[in-house]
């Protein structure tokens, strides 16, 4: 554990204390809740990683754990970011770096300023992940009162869809109206109706390029299964070799691609936490790290402990951070405030899953059972 998690807890450690010592304790803490939230956020991503990473032959591994994590960390977690801001305040990305670090004063108004727009399209973004989660028919229900009778609703097609763009039309003509900027209140109603529909597209375009590549890696592994059972009935023996040369760069390819389109969630969750870049790149950077390393656990290991709710938990902090999104379009909510209600949710999941899983153990099966509210079988969900 400490060999796979060694550079991870060390960069935490790092971090944590960098914060400290120059934001004080509140930048400590909203560093915390971030990396907290971004490794609860990515934890499928992981396991998608893993499947996909331990068809690659040492070196390529090493590569995706080297050279992936520099674009990971910097790409996604630190560059997106800055574009986000730069392009909402109207300044170049490099200026807004400049203005975060010499004029954090001037910073902050434009962010502030441009604050409607980023709340507007990454709320609708959180919100159509979690309205497509919940709406969405699974074995797994945690909640089974809410869960059910919403999985039975998403039969209607479109209806997250629908339900999103109304949310964002009662955001614009009513929040929006008198939206919080530097100078006091302000009419951003078409900001936050433009905004919120380009969160839409843009979640509708990641969300399938996502599901094109699950469906090319299932496609992928059913082929193998059935070259191995091939194999067997000719009485020939099956090796596993990893990939390598072309098929493991493109291989390599695929999963930054897979990864960018997970870290999404996250990035954007961020900025109902906190508009500080620097905090938001040390947190996202630190939950990015120990996704990496849960990657390389899950592909030594080959098992991960079935915590069930932990998926279900993620999503309601998703869906609870959208809607803070869009309320701080007119209302200020403390960071810290903010950051703690996503980390409750998956915390209380965790927590339910352990619960869960001892008393399977101490009943001695870990079959279909009716509990917690609902249904505990094994199953997947489809993330984007």
């Amino acid at each position: 554990m400490l060999k796979t998690f060694g550079w991870s807890i060390g960069v935490t450690v790092a971090g944590l204390a960098f914060a400290a010592y120059f934001w004080g304790w509140t930048g400590f803490a909203v560093v915390a809740i971030l990396s907290v939230l971004e490794i609860s956020l990515s934890f499928d991503n992981a396991v998608v990683n893993a499947g996909v990473l331990k068809k690659m032959n040492a070196f390529w591994q090493r590569i995706f754990l080297t050279i992936g994590i520099l674009i990971a960390v910097f790409g996604m977690r630190l560059l997106f970011p800055v574009i986000i801001v730069a392009i909402s305040a109207q300044v170049g990305p490099i200026e807004a770096v400049q203005l975060a670090v010499d004029e954090p004063g001037t910073y902050q108004d434009l962010v502030t300023d441009a604050h409607a727009a980023i709340a507007a399209f990454g709320g609708m973004f959180l919100l159509m992940i979690f309205l497509d989660f919940m709406f969405e028919e699974r074995e797994i229900k945690w909640l089974g009162w809410l869960e059910r009778p919403l999985s039975k609703l998403g039969k209607i097609d479109s209806l997250s869809i629908c339900l999103a763009l109304v949310i964002l039309l009662v955001t614009a003509t009513t929040l929006a109206t008198s939206a919080h900027v530097s100078t006091g209140h302000a009419d951003k109603s078409g900001t936050v109706l433009l905004s919120g529909i380009a969160g839409l597209i843009t979640y509708l375009i990641v969300g399938g390029l996502s599901g094109h590549f699950e469906n090319k890696l299932e496609e992928e592994e059913e082929r193998e299964q059935e070259e191995e059972e091939a194999a067997k009935r000719a009485g020939k023996q099956t090796s596993a070799v990893g990939l390598a040369g072309k098929a493991a760069f493109f291989m390599f390819l695929y999963l930054e691609v897979l990864d960018a389109s997970f870290s999404f969630d996250g990035v954007i969750g961020a900025f109902a936490v906190t508009n500080h870049i620097f905090w938001m790149a040390l947190g996202l950077g630190i939950g990015a790290m120990y996704v990496r390393s849960l990657t390389v656990y899950l592909v030594r290991q080959g098992t991960l402990d079935d915590y069930v709710y932990l998926e279900h938990g993620a999503h309601y902090a998703i869906g609870a951070l959208a809607m803070i999104l869009l309320v701080t379009v007119k209302y200020e909510i403390h960071e810290v405030i903010t950051g703690l209600v996503g980390v409750l949710l998956i915390a209380f999941s965790f927590w339910s899953s352990i619960h869960r899983n001892r008393r399977l153990e101490a009943e001695g099966g870990g079959g279909p059972e009716e509990g917690d509210g609902g249904h505990v079988e094994s199953g997947a969900a489809t993330r984007v």
